[in-house]
């Protein structure tokens, strides 16, 4: 009987939670959502999270607010997120830097990528092209790897910072190309790009909005895109694996996450608003402003492709040996 009894208070229980989980996605959005952004204003990250959470704060009917929460990566801005309520007022820009490199980078990090969120939609991918300042001597891939060859550990590659996808991109580059460079990291693409332009440090690894407009008022000069094949954006720069260096691939990406725990409604429900967005035409003339290919998949669709993404860049890392400065 006592059993009886115990099941059906488990029942009961049970009941009531689904009911409370539903009412609560019912009267979703009754208050303003944040959206964290964990690298500093003005870089590729911020851009992407600013324009898509203005355009769905309309369609929601409640304020996105932004908050920058750059450091460690963006691993800090990560943990933030991992460690919110979910209720669905909490969402993460994610990228490749803080859900496919990180889980391999850091020893200790705060958060589990998959077991502490739950996958809203891939945004999209982004082209990242080599860069070197133009008091680099050189006018290709090919050409870098002989000077850098001749001058080990005299050229210094700037990256958004330690465990970002510009550091491992450049990581990577040094393991295949067998060249010696000095990392120096920063809090994200808005100083480091200023270091870059002033000659500070040398070569550097970034997305199209970071670099294209000072390679286009030749305060920079681009080498090539690690795409597997050559940028809409930049047709004629060619790629780094045709220029020397075969199967070189990396991408940038963005995604939206939710806390695990997040009602399912309400993520079905966020990205159901994402995906209008993204049909909107100023939307897709911006991002593809930004050489970004725009994807829009389903929160199983973005899942399956973070594991897919975690398990490429742990073989980078492992084959690099990088290491967090």
């Amino acid at each position: 009987m006592r059993s009886l009894i115990s099941r059906r208070a488990l029942l009961a229980a049970l009941g009531l939670a689904f009911a409370a989980g539903g009412a609560l996605a019912q009267a979703w959005p009754a208050k303003p959502i944040r959206l964290v952004i964990p690298f500093p204003a003005g870089g590729s990250t911020d851009v992407v999270g600013r324009l898509i959470g203005e355009k769905i704060s309309h369609s929601l009917g409640q304020p996105v607010v932004v908050d920058n929460r750059a450091g460690a990566g963006g691993t800090t801005g990560s943990d933030l997120v991992a460690k919110s309520a979910p209720d669905g007022y909490t969402l993460l820009m994610a990228t490749s830097s803080t859900h496919a490199i990180a889980p391999s980078l850091y020893a200790r990090l705060p958060y589990d990528p998959v077991r502490d969120f739950m996958p809203v939609t891939l945004l999209g991918t982004a082209t990242i092209l080599m860069v070197v300042h133009p008091s680099v001597p050189a006018k290709n891939v090919s050409e870098f790897i002989a000077l850098a060859k001749s001058r080990p550990g005299q050229f210094m590659f700037g990256s958004t910072g330690n465990g970002s996808v510009s550091h491992l991109t450049a990581e990577y580059f040094k393991s295949v190309a067998g060249v010696d460079l000095q990392h120096v990291p920063y809090k994200g693409d808005s100083p480091m790009t200023i270091d870059l332009v002033a000659g500070r440090v040398q070569l550097a690894f970034g997305t199209a909005v970071a670099f294209l407009p000072h390679v286009q008022s030749g305060k920079l000069n681009a080498l090539a895109v690690t795409d597997a094949k050559p940028s809409p954006i930049a047709p004629r720069l060619p790629t780094v694996a045709a220029s020397g260096l075969p199967n070189f691939e990396a991408l940038q990406w963005f995604g939206l996450l939710a806390p695990a725990g997040t009602p399912r409604e309400i993520v079905a429900r966020v990205h159901a608003e994402v995906a209008k967005a993204l049909q909107l035409p100023e939307v897709q003339e911006k991002l593809q402003g930004l050489d970004m290919q725009v994807t829009g998949s389903n929160p199983e669709a973005f899942g399956n492709f973070m594991r897919a993404e975690q398990a490429k860049w742990g073989r980078i890392v492992k084959d690099s040996g990088a290491k967090v400065d």
